[in-house]
């Protein structure tokens, strides 16, 4: 190739150059680079099993104690390649530079060590970048055989323990010199595993047998079943669980009380099992536990109970109080546990949350304990329980500013003041008030490529009770343990988002109860929105691009109308004001005459005239939302007990049928939309509305984490709705939806080729999203991440139906109407908050023309979509 083709020709290489560069920076060095000399890099561990495989076999890898750097991106090692990067020379400095706390890492501190080291030439170095590689970085791991042959052990044990007691585990080294690179080959000969014969059990307590043998359906030891002593440990907390949950207070609270017995002296293949449950030596009886006093104090200092509280009761709890500030009744509904009930640890605990809950109460301390009877002995039958509250105070301000990245706002300053009011009622009830502003940028109406200021200010207020509002008894229906609680809000706002601004007014009535700690439900009994907007008259003023459109079609119009009679001077009408927009636009859609005398570019344009009113209609519509809401949650997000947690979030939303109750009036509706009946002259929406997010997490690898998530949303308007609202719509793009697109980017709706510059600030009432993301952490601090979104909205019209443009959803069409991007991120994780910046790039674009819509040969790296937020995006 000349140098006189390839300057002729730089779009066509620097994809190639690009590339290179990022793969020479990690691999410039060689990964064995500071390996010393007659030294190997452990590069991977192998299992070669010789005689079959286990379904246990896969654990055996967290038994071998030399481990390979890790592998990012699947098959890179990344932070090896940053650690060699980094400057050898300042390797053993900066690994005692990184033992001292943060707060001493300065500069006087490296220059300490600067001479510690003999390096005076680089006093006064801040070695940021070599600092920076060797914090992201990891050394390389050199091979220790001593310690590949303890890890031979250590599998052969945990073979034993998984019931293969005759397992036999060798181990292989290679080694390549020439390289400095080695491989560890570990050979696993199960051979046949110990059953379990027979299975018996020795309880000599009757009552105690008697509840295991209620539930011996649920034994996870059967007869057999290979001699597992990870199942035998997980059957001994089951009868735990099982026990306490049935009054036997700190049932085994030694891990002594149960245990098995394997007979091995016949046969080390058939071994005959033994549960034993003993609550002694001396196999003394087991008392079933029951609750005795109940004591919940409110205090300022725990030396205050009880010399400094007056006493009071109810319901068999005693409550003591320094002041009348807090009811007694809002009290008892915190507390789960109940006198002379059996002892059960889970009310302790939820009491103990609930009281947390109530966002009132510091706990000073919760005790539970055994009655002393005479003397120092215990009465081991009866369980008291103390609760000490230290009430919060009672007014709490807060002043701060957020940065954050919204849906519709690329990158927003919130200031706000929030006020939290406890107690306001006695009943232990908060008023949060609020007021708030955002301010921002979002892309111009009038120029797509350009950003405008956008705002929101809003003031709320919120009313919490810690209870249902109900004028009936609640609890048989709903127990205490589910946490009921209800709140009322208010707010209003004022808001410059896209072109018009509106004004908003909202209120509702929420009710939330909590199941367990996986599972929530709340029914907000009315949500009701009024939504207004403001200069609707300046609609093409703020939206230029429709005007234009606008413009060029009533230009075709007003020459077809000369040679109509009817309408031959529709052009003098309109331009003396006598005629206003909307009537012109009205005669251009349902003149079909006109129509037929369009060619192609003309019917386009005239498409994209149609999609201009449909927007003018939805943005300018003032409307009255009033609904009802259900939202069930199911979690398993930062449970221990689930490492690949799953996640369900259901919502449905059914708004409007009350308020068509009320009245019949209409008004004259839109251009394109039909009169609608109003309540106080303002349409009322009526829909329902179904979303469902679900999301799966898979962890491997150590920390790696593999997130799919699939989000589905409908809207169906109907009655007096022919479309969803624009506030209840769904549109694509933004840093938590498919991010190659920002919001209102120019995704959708479907594969439309409506002018973009109309198409852009379409909603839709379908919505489909796919994401998919691989997470790798560096280090505590710094997470990598690649990442494919995919998705689209859509409409449920029927082809040709009034404001259809295209958009319709067909399930033989939709997924080669999927826009689809990728791209990779950045996380910086900072005490509670996580700093999140991704880029992404459009990989197929459903709205550009056939043949154009594989973006890979128009892939610019240097032009990515930005997208910066706070917090992970699902």
């Amino acid at each position: 190739m000349s140098c006189k083709h390839y300057k002729n020709s730089p779009q066509k290489y620097y994809k190639i150059i690009s590339f290179a560069t990022f793969v020479g920076l990690l691999y410039a060095c060689s990964t064995t680079k500071k390996v010393p000399d007659g030294e190997y890099l452990l590069t991977k561990n192998t299992f070669e099993f010789e005689d079959r495989k286990e379904s246990i076999d896969e654990e055996l890898k967290d038994y071998v104690q030399q481990k390979p750097n890790k592998k990012q991106l699947l098959f890179i090692p990344l932070t090896l390649g940053f650690y060699n990067m980094a400057n050898p020379k300042y390797d053993t400095l900066l690994n005692e530079y990184m033992t001292y706390p943060d707060e001493m890492r300065n500069q006087k501190l490296r220059d300490s060590l600067f001479l510690k080291y003999n390096m005076k030439s680089s006093v006064g170095k801040t070695l940021f970048l070599d600092r920076l590689l060797h914090s992201w970085g990891t050394p390389p791991v050199i091979l220790d055989q001593t310690r590949s042959e303890k890890s031979t052990e250590s599998i052969e044990k945990r073979l034993i323990y998984r019931g293969f007691w005759d397992a036999d585990v060798h181990v292989k080294h290679s080694i390549d010199s020439a390289s400095k690179k080695a491989a560890v080959n570990y050979f696993v000969r199960h051979n046949d595993p110990t059953y379990i014969k027979d299975y018996y059990y020795n309880i000599t307590d009757p009552t105690v047998k008697g509840l295991y043998w209620q539930k011996l359906d649920k034994s996870l030891i059967r007869s057999g079943q290979r001699l597992d002593q990870t199942v035998l440990e997980k059957e001994v907390t089951r009868i735990t669980d099982l026990m306490r949950e049935n009054g036997y207070y700190r049932f085994n609270s030694s891990n002594e009380e149960v245990y098995f017995v394997a007979d091995s002296l016949k046969s080390k293949k058939q071994v005959p099992l033994t549960l034993e449950i003993h609550k002694d030596s001396a196999d003394h009886p087991y008392k079933v536990a029951t609750i005795g006093n109940i004591d919940v104090a409110i205090v300022n200092e725990a030396n205050d109970f009880p010399k400094h509280t007056i006493k009071d009761s109810l319901r068999r709890i005693r409550f003591h109080k320094m002041d009348n500030n807090y009811k007694t009744s809002s009290l008892w509904r915190a507390v789960i546990v109940d006198s002379k009930k059996v002892y059960d640890q889970k009310n302790l605990d939820l009491t103990k949350r609930n009281f947390i809950a109530m966002n009132n109460f510091s706990i000073l301390k919760a005790r539970d304990s055994l009655r002393r009877g005479g003397g120092t002995s215990p009465n081991d039958s009866i369980v008291d329980v103390l609760y000490l509250l230290k009430p919060l105070p009672k007014y709490e301000l807060k002043v701060g500013t957020d940065i954050n990245y919204s849906q519709l706002l690329n990158l927003g300053v919130s200031p706000s003041v929030d006020l939290t009011t406890r107690n306001v009622f006695k009943g232990a009830e908060n008023l949060s008030t609020s007021i708030s502003g955002t301010f921002g940028s979002i892309r111009s109406t009038k120029n797509i490529d350009k950003k405008d200021l956008a705002y929101e200010i809003s003031a709320q207020a919120s009313l919490n009770f810690p209870r249902l509002l109900l004028p009936f008894d609640y609890y048989k229906l709903l127990p205490k343990r589910y946490t009921p609680t209800s709140s009322i809000l208010l707010g209003a706002s004022v808001q410059n988002n896209i072109g018009l601004g509106r004004v908003n007014f909202n209120t509702g009535l929420n009710y939330q109860a909590n199941v367990n700690d996986q599972v929530s439900h709340r029914l907000t009994l009315f949500n009701t929105q009024i939504s207004l907007t403001k200069n609707k008259d300046a609609y093409y003023s703020y939206f230029a691009n429709d005007e234009i459109i606008r413009d060029n079609t009533f230009k075709n119009f007003f020459a077809y109308s000369k040679g109509v009679q009817a309408i031959a001077n529709i052009e003098d009408q309109f331009n003396s004001g006598q005629v206003s927009i909307d009537y012109v636009s009205k005669q251009i859609i349902t003149d079909p005459n006109y129509q037929q005398t369009l060619d192609q570019k003309g019917l386009d344009l005239l498409t994209a005239f149609k999609g201009t009113i449909v927007n003018k209609d939805r943005q300018t519509q003032d409307i009255i939302i009033s609904s009802m809401i259900y939202n069930f949650v199911y979690s398993e997000i930062g449970k221990k007990d689930y490492p690949n947690a799953f996640y369900f979030n259901g919502k449905v939303e059914l708004a409007g049928n009350i308020l068509s109750i009320f009245n019949q009036k209409r008004d004259a509706g839109g251009v394109v939309a039909s009169p609608q009946r109003t309540i106080f002259g303002i349409p009322y929406a009526q829909f329902v509305k179904f979303d469902i997010d679900t999301r799966k997490y898979f962890k491997f690898n150590g920390n790696q984490t593999l997130v799919l998530r699939q989000f589905i949303g409908v809207g169906v308007p109907y009655g007096n709705s022919k479309d969803m609202p624009v506030i209840k719509s769904y549109f694509n793009g933004g840093s938590n939806d498919i991010r190659a697109w920002v919001a209102f980017g120019g995704l959708g709706p479907s594969d439309s080729q409506v002018d973009e510059r109309v198409r852009t600030y379409m909603t839709n009432n379908l919505k489909l999203t796919t994401n998919i993301e691989y997470r790798v952490p560096f280090n505590e601090m710094y997470e990598g991440a690649v990442f494919t979104d995919i998705g689209n909205t859509w409409s449920i019209r029927k082809p040709g139906e009034d404001n259809s443009y295209g958009d319709e959803f067909k399930f033989n069409k939709f997924l080669g109407q999927m826009g689809i991007g990728s791209g990779f991120g950045l996380r910086v994780n900072v005490a509670y908050i996580t700093l999140r910046v991704d880029l992404a790039y459009k990989i197929y674009d459903p709205n550009k023309p056939e043949g154009d819509r594989w973006r890979f040969k128009n892939f610019q790296p240097f032009k990515p979509t930005l997208n910066i937020a706070f917090g992970y995006p699902f």
